[in-house]
This record gives structure tokens, C-alpha cells and sequence, in this order.
């Protein structure tokens, strides 16, 4: 069995066990092969493509990371709790492993690599983008945005041609909007820390990605995204469990 296909063996027999349910799976054809996307749930994904691994936000309440695949890379996307979580990175993180962080994460992983909004990096030959995550509306009670701007990453990488992105704690900002040639897209509609549904169609009609995959999305109900964007030609809303 190649690496890939014991990715997939592993992953598909790992279970969260505070979500009692078996992690779900999609294949995505590219121009480089197949990119395997697991669904580990709230924030944090796993991706495996040409033999590598990489784990987006792992969070030990999700999962037993010591059950999943070892990570080749591993993105964090901020520095709340539940996206920046040491007890999982640990036990995914190898000698080789590459983590990547946003600014406010800076100091917090030892041997990690800042990105900060719009830088760019290969890693394992995979091109990342480093994008802007911020509120505008939504604020803490003291007027203090929930996710401040130039603090939190989202990352676009490109699999082949497929350009994948993972918004992480963001609302429908201006440089969502402008991205162009996305693929698939993570898009988080945790309320009231991140978007409203209505946010996501706005910002999905905006940069129109092949693929949307509402995700971090707590009690929010999924399918009011579905019926918003239900007229979209070109636009297939996938909804997967990522509470």
C-alpha cells in the first residue's frame, strides 16, 4: 500500500470520540493527482496529496491526533484555543514537520515559521498564500474586533491547479472578494465570531470558488447557505459535519 492509500486507511479509521463519528473524506481530482480532504471538524482539516500530509488547526477536542497520520506540514491559522492547540501539534509534529503560524502565534510554537498577510512560501513544493482574516463587524463587547486584522492567516495553496482556501476566522472582507481562481473553499460561519450565512453567499459570489465547504460553522445551520446560494450556477455548496 502506498503512502497515500495508508493516509486514507488511517484516516477513514480514526474516530473522534467526542463527536462519536467515524471522520469523513473527499477526493479532489487534480492536475497533479488526487487531494484527499479529511474533516476532522469545527476548524481543523487534513489534507493528503502527493504523499504528504498536512493538518490545518488540529484540535485534541476533535479527535485523538495520536491516531491520525503524522503531518509533513502543518498550518495554524491563529492563536485562540481552538486553532492553536500545542497537546495536538505535539502529537502529530515530527522531526521533519514544517509549521507555519500567524503573526500572533509568533513565539508560541518553538521552530515554527511566521507567515504574515500576504507572503508567500513553497513548502514541500506546494505554493502557500498567506491572506488576510479580520472582523469588521463583529466585536467584544469593548468594541474590540473578535479577530483583529494582520493577527490570523487564511492560506490558499495550490494542489496542481486547483487552488485551495482555508479562510480560518474571518468575515467577507475586502481581500476575500478580490481573490481569484479559487477552486475549493473553507469558508467559517461560526456565529458571532466569524460570518452569517448571508457574509459567505456575499463573499462566494464575489470570488466564486468550484466548491464551497461551509466549515467552523457551531449551531449555525448549513443549509440556510445552501438555499442562499441555491440559484448559483457554478457553485457546489458541500456540506460536511464541521460544527
Amino acid at each position: 500500500m502506498n503512502r497515500n492509500l495508508a493516509v486514507l486507511a488511517l484516516a477513514l479509521a480514526a474516530v473522534a470520540p467526542a463527536l462519536g463519528k467515524t471522520l469523513q473524506q473527499d477526493v479532489i481530482k487534480t492536475s497533479s493527482g488526487d487531494l484527499t480532504v479529511t474533516f476532522v471538524g469545527h476548524g481543523s482539516l487534513v489534507f493528503a496529496f502527493g504523499g504528504k500530509v498536512i493538518h490545518v488547526d488540529p484540535y485534541s477536542r476533535l479527535a485523538d491526533y495520536a491516531t491520525l497520520p503524522k503531518a509533513d506540514l502543518i498550518l495554524v491559522t491563529h492563536a485562540h484555543g481552538d486553532h492553536l492547540d500545542p497537546a495536538a501539534i505535539r502529537e502529530i509534529r515530527t522531526p521533519k514537520t514544517i509549521v507555519v503560524v500567524s503573526p500572533a502565534c509568533a513565539g508560541k510554537v518553538e521552530g515554527a515559521i511566521v507567515m504574515r498577510n500576504g507572503e508567500e512560501k513553497t513548502l514541500l513544493g506546494i505554493p502557500i498564500t498567506a491572506v488576510p482574516a479580520y472582523n469588521i463587524v463583529h466585536t467584544r463587547p469593548d468594541g474590540v474586533p473578535y479577530h483583529p486584522r494582520g493577527e490570523g492567516n487564511g492560506y490558499v495553496l495550490a494542489f496542481g491547479d486547483t487552488r485551495v482556501y482555508v479562510a480560518g476566522d474571518t468575515e467577507n472582507i475586502p481581500e476575500m472578494k478580490e481573490l481569484k481562481d479559487i477552486a475549493v473553499a473553507f469558508l467559517p460561519m461560526n456565529l458571532p465570531y466569524t460570518m452569517t450565512p448571508e457574509m459567505v453567499a456575499d463573499a462566494a459570489r464575489a470570488f466564486r470558488p468550484r466548491i464551497l465547504y461551509p466549515y467552523h460553522f457551531g449551531d449555525t445551520d448549513p443549509q440556510r447557505l445552501v438555499a442562499l446560494l441555491g440559484g448559483e450556477k457554478g457553485i457546489e455548496v458541500r456540506i460536511r459535519d464541521m460544527r
